[in-house]
């Protein structure tokens, strides 16, 4: 017989028990994070308690992200156990759960009387309409909330140096998103949410306004978008759509300033996003200060990878047609042809679904925090047509082009702004096995002029204060106010 019920004791948590042999182990296994069980008992008894939050990458712990996750007793020869008795939908502080025999589901951290169409449509209308004063604040969001990285990351680290007193949100999907230090943390669609993104005076994003969004008098809009482009974007994207037409432009309506890597970048994103009229500052990307100044050390480190070890990151963009990150390389296969570690980094849009590539001397670093500290520590970059060539190569280290599906991504899902073979950095190839020779046996001085012509086109800025020209900018024009201190609570 096998119980189980959530606690609240010492944070949240799942316990099972049970009669007879202890397990050999019980587990929550979900797609991005993993849990074990911390068990007692062993003679008539046992008991196991699963904590409802994890740590990854050395980072604090932190609430499991939303999802299902598969609860997993080993038995270890002992008699087949049934599963335990369904738990209803629990509210364990700031988490929701529900058990459904051996499948947990971890829900939004929000007040369930908001978690709805109608509850979304209340707070919208009370946080669009209010007549208060807009707060000397900032609020960011990257990657619809999904973590706390990319430009926006860089420009918060920045403004909390010179401006230490200055209230920072961060829109995250859960509280299983790690946000900087001295921020706050808003989960998506909860009235804190709604309240900080409608007053903040200043927004820093990196991707299109969520929900229903006006810009309030007074309110600034900094748009960092995330990466110079390769395919195309918005109004560029084949085929004509009138109502992607009339989507791109209210989106774009609601941006003050375009931040761009370059000045190809700033032309591309003017013209697809018909941001015509208005600022761009090209001052290159503040996420790749660090590539100039960090050091791959601690990021090594976190991923428990030694210093003399090769590490091959395997970062390719998504595809239009498929929810799931692309399986072009067998990534086990691929470190032991070129005796490397290889790190998997799915795309943001592909972190929600999919699972995470396992394999000896294979790390699924999807759930990263910050892409831009992937870069800094590995020793060479496969990709496709995703934007992180355009930033790895401000590192100067090697490239690969892994495109087996160039014809129908560039003829049928996106297409080019320009011709990535004839102008890539480095070998382009089509199977696995042209790429562990390119790996293996390529000269990167073959692609040293090609190289040179690359960074002086795409990385004319990215010197590593980026960042302090973008927040001296913000700084300048007064979008934020650093003398005055928060208000006391």
């Amino acid at each position: 017989m096998t119980d189980a019920r959530f606690s609240t004791d010492g944070g949240a948590a799942l316990i099972v028990s049970g009669v007879g042999p202890r397990p050999a182990s019980v587990e929550l296994l979900g797609p991005r994070a993993r849990v074990t069980g911390a068990i007692s008992g062993g003679g008539k008894t046992w008991k196991a308690s699963l904590p409802l939050r994890a740590s990854r990458w050395g980072g604090a712990e932190l609430p499991l992200p939303v999802g299902t996750y598969e609860l997993r007793i080993d038995a270890a020869g002992a008699q087949h156990r049934e599963p335990p008795a369904s738990v209803p939908l629990t509210q364990l502080g700031t988490l929701r759960a529900t058990l459904d025999g051996y499948a947990l589901t971890i829900g939004p951290p929000i007040d369930p009387a908001y978690d709805s169409g109608e509850g979304q449509a209340a707070l919208e209308r009370r946080y669009a309409t209010r007549p208060s004063a807009l707060e000397n604040a900032v609020f960011f969001e990257s990657f619809y909330g999904r973590n706390a990285s990319c430009n926006p990351l860089a420009i918060d680290r920045e403004l909390a140096r010179r401006a230490p007193h200055l209230t920072r949100y961060w829109s995250v999907v859960d509280l299983s998103v790690q946000i900087p230090e001295g921020a706050v943390p808003v989960v998506d669609g909860s009235p804190e949410w709604w309240r900080a993104r409608g007053s903040a005076r200043l927004l820093v994003v990196n991707d299109w306004l969520r929900r229903t969004f006006a810009r309030r008098r007074g309110q600034v809009v900094v748009q960092t978008w995330h990466g110079t482009p390769l395919k195309r974007l918005a109004l560029h994207r084949p085929g004509f759509d009138p109502r992607r037409v009339a989507a791109v432009i209210k989106e774009s309506r609601r941006w003050n300033i375009l931040v761009a890597q370059n000045a190809y970048a700033a032309r591309i994103l003017g013209k697809a996003y018909a941001f015509l009229s208005r600022p761009v500052w090209v001052e290159g990307y503040p996420r790749n200060d660090i590539l100039t100044t960090g050091d791959d050390g601690a990021t090594r480190a976190a991923l428990g990878v030694r210093p003399d070890e090769r590490v091959l990151l395997y970062a390719p963009t998504w595809r239009d047609d498929r929810t799931e990150m692309v399986d072009f390389v067998d990534p086990a296969a691929l470190a032991e042809a070129t005796d490397s570690v290889v790190l998997v980094r799915g795309h943001s849009r592909t972190l929600l679904p999919g699972r995470d590539a396992e394999g000896p001397r294979v790390l699924d670093v999807t759930g990263f925090p910050d892409t831009s500290r992937l870069l800094l520590a590995a020793d060479a970059l496969i990709t496709d047509y995703s934007s992180v060539m355009f930033d790895f190569s401000v590192t100067g280290k090697p490239m690969f082009f892994l495109v087996p599906d160039i014809e129908h991504y560039r003829g049928e899902l996106r297409g080019f702004y320009f011709d990535l073979v004839a102008h890539a950095p480095g070998p382009v190839v089509q199977t696995q096995d042209e790429l562990v020779t390119a790996v293996r046996d390529g000269d990167p001085a073959v692609f040293a002029a090609k190289y040179a012509q690359w960074r002086e086109k795409f990385n004319p800025r990215d010197d590593g204060h980026a960042a302090e020209r973008v927040v001296s900018r913000i700084l300048d024009q007064g979008f934020v106010d650093i003398d005055t201190p928060p208000p006391a609570d």
